[in-house]
């Protein structure tokens, strides 16, 4: 596998390695080992998720104040836009965001360590999106921080408005976190 950094340090691209011929292609999507040898970690997942999107529909940006998330995320089929932000205090990257396209052509993945918000924009007509969690998802402690936040100015490539879910259209700011 081939990691690439991007500009919040433990943000990373992962490209799998990819056996393919005519009759279509191998690829191991995750070892454990090769992960956190990768990473210099010593990461656990310990839920799935799978999502299916239509186009033009933007989940996010979510985080957990409790029980905070490391995701691994993948595409199988489709293509999105994945987007992590940075908002850890602490952080020198602190308000950052990483942009990157995903797809099942493609086959990166993005890990986006515990501490970051977290969406994704469909670009395809349908996606099927995939995440592994470092931490079980408690619905209690989840934010959404506003995906249109002009403190962030996230370059979503929109063309009109995105398809909200009724919780992130009254998503924090990063001012009010």
């Amino acid at each position: 596998m081939k990691i690439i950094d991007t500009d919040i340090h433990d943000v990373k691209i992962i490209e799998p390695k990819v056996f393919g011929d005519d009759r279509g292609f191998f690829m191991e999507s995750y070892n454990e080992k090769a992960f956190n040898e990768a990473l210099k970690s010593n990461w656990t997942f310990v839920q799935d998720n799978h999502s299916f999107s239509r186009k033009g529909v933007l989940r996010g940006l979510h985080f957990q104040t409790e029980n905070t998330q490391g995701k691994l995320v993948k595409i199988v089929t489709g293509e999105v836009f994945d987007v992590a932000v940075d908002i850890r205090k602490s952080s020198p990257t602190y308000g950052k965001w990483v942009g990157v396209n995903l797809s099942g052509s493609n086959k990166r993945m993005m890990w986006v360590p515990p501490g970051l918000a977290h969406g994704f924009l469909v670009l395809s007509e349908t996606c099927d999106f995939l995440y592994k969690c470092t931490d079980y998802y408690n619905p209690k402690a989840e934010v959404t921080l506003m995906w249109n936040d002009p403190q962030l100015g996230i370059n979503w490539p929109l063309q009109g408005e995105p398809e909200l879910s009724a919780k992130d259209k009254v998503g924090k700011r990063l001012i009010e976190l």
